[in-house]
């Protein structure tokens, strides 16, 4: 197997180069990854973490922001050690929390969703077997060869998800077999 180009050749190192000052100066412009819109529209580069934070009205330590109260035992009696803060700090960004929290509580889409495949198979199993599982295990379509367990929890799942849709198609089943009669 032939050498790699390039390999055989000498590296040369480069002593006028400082290093250290290449690498501290990377780290520095590199801005934290903020997930949240809201906290990176008010983010100021030129200020620190701790300081954009406590400008938007958030915790930096989670520990800090509601300190765990240490309990004292004096004389049997319990007393709590004073959880006096030293000084509220300005929120010059309020909205930035009101946003977040008008965001939260907003009611959450239901993204139960099942493949075309699998909503296929159950509508199929359903007309062809109706309610006989065992049947619907031997079938020649059940390629996975899911148990008759199996088979009903995916139908159970296909109903919970698409209640409207099961009924119309129990519905419109309804009929063919009074046709087959």
């Amino acid at each position: 197997m032939p050498k790699a180009k390039g390999k055989s050749r000498r590296h040369k190192y480069s002593y006028n180069l400082n290093r250290k000052r290449l690498y501290r100066s990377a780290r520095r412009r590199a801005a934290p990854r903020i997930a949240c819109s809201h906290i990176r529209h008010a983010w100021d580069p030129n200020k620190s973490v701790a300081q954009n934070l406590a400008e938007m009205g958030l915790a930096e330590d989670p520990n800090k922001a509601l300190p765990i109260p240490k309990k004292l035992l004096v004389s049997g009696m319990e007393a709590e050690s004073d959880g006096q803060q030293p000084g509220k700090k300005i929120v010059r960004k309020p909205y930035v929390v009101n946003e977040m929290e008008m965001e939260a509580s907003l009611p959450e889409k239901k993204s139960n969703t099942l493949s075309r495949d699998l909503i296929d198979y159950v509508l199929y199993m359903i007309q062809n077997h109706g309610e006989n599982y065992k049947e619907m295990a031997r079938d020649e379509k059940n390629y996975y060869q899911d148990t008759p367990k199996q088979i009903k929890r995916k139908i159970n799942v296909y109903k919970n998800f698409y209640p409207e849709e099961y009924k119309n198609f129990i519905a419109s089943l309804k009929p063919e077999k009074m046709d087959m009669q």
